[in-house]
């Protein structure tokens, strides 16, 4: 006879690819996960899974088995979520990446005061403009600025803002004021280091959208740095205006191009999956996207210093 539990485990294996990622995600040591499925295979008298260091893959019979008992598993899993999270207070680890620039804009004391209101739950940040496996690094949910790197993750855009174009007074003065976009390929820029970094697609105030080569000698990742080049006279950027309304405001900066903006993804909340997510990782989400409704993009300009 089968046991369940065994069945269950497989399942879950099979869900997130690796033994880790669904230790972690039952509460059990890898080891334990291991054994009991070795003890499934046993008990049916085949092999369900070629294991390696890199990666799982499943065998004929093991895939067979899997799309047969999955989604019965998965049912009873979800009914067991949904009466756990109806009867009871979110608690439980939330491990969550964001971007390098998300504290310059998102209140610390919002954190404070969530960890407060729910005191079983912990929140633990990975700061990273990269991209991320989110079930390697055992990651409950990102944020991230820019297009997804994996179509099968769950996401969905949250906040949206377009970049402007900015300089310092020092670099205009030297090298002048661009009259058109076509002219920023004649200037130095300061850019993403991705492959994105090397065109800006510009909008108009009228919608008309164009796409524009540039290059510069600094390049980054990370929007502060890119933000403090640009003061420094390195060139002209392309941020949200939520980075350089302080600058602007004080002169160290100035728009250039201003009936032109940069089209921004915006901000995305991306899950490891699309099946049902813990209560803590939802309502931290629902918390983020409620806390960017209530704060003007000018409070949080002049937050940054």
């Amino acid at each position: 006879m089968l046991d369940l539990n065994e069945v269950a485990m497989f399942v879950q294996v099979v869900r997130c690819g690796s033994f880790a990622e669904a230790a972690r995600r039952l509460n059990m040591p890898s080891p334990t996960v291991s054994r009991r499925i070795q003890q499934l295979e046993a008990r049916l008298g085949t092999r369900l899974m070629q294991r390696s260091t890199r990666k799982l893959e499943l065998t004929s019979a093991g895939r067979a088995f899997y799309e047969r008992c999955g989604p019965a598993i998965k049912q009873l899993i979800e009914a067991g979520q949904l009466q756990i999270a109806d009867s009871s207070a979110p608690s439980g680890p939330v491990r969550v990446a964001v971007p390098t620039l998300f504290f310059d804009f998102f209140d610390m004391a919002w954190v404070a005061a969530f960890l407060a209101a729910h005191p079983l739950v912990t929140l633990d940040f990975v700061p990273s403009d990269l991209s991320l496996d989110l079930i390697a690094d055992r990651i409950d949910v990102a944020f991230c600025c820019g297009p997804l790197q994996d179509s099968s993750y769950a996401a969905r855009r949250i906040c949206a803002s377009d970049a402007e174009l900015i300089a310092s007074p020092a670099y205009l003065t030297a090298q002048g004021m661009p009259a058109s976009p076509e002219e920023l390929s004649e200037h130095a820029c300061v850019v993403q280091s991705d492959a994105s970094g090397s065109t800006w697609r510009l909008r108009d105030m009228a919608g008309v959208e164009t796409n524009v080569r540039v290059q510069g000698r600094f390049k980054s990742n990370a929007h502060q740095a890119l933000r403090k080049a640009a003061c420094a006279g390195l060139g002209i950027a392309a941020l949200p205006s939520i980075l350089t309304a302080a600058d602007v405001a004080a002169g160290r900066l100035v728009r250039v191009l201003p009936g032109y903006t940069r089209v921004d993804p915006g901000l995305n909340v991306v899950y490891p999956s699309r099946g049902r997510r813990p209560l803590a990782v939802s309502m931290f989400v629902e918390m983020v996207v409620e806390r960017l409704g209530l704060k003007d993009h000018a409070a949080m300009g002049r937050a940054i210093v």
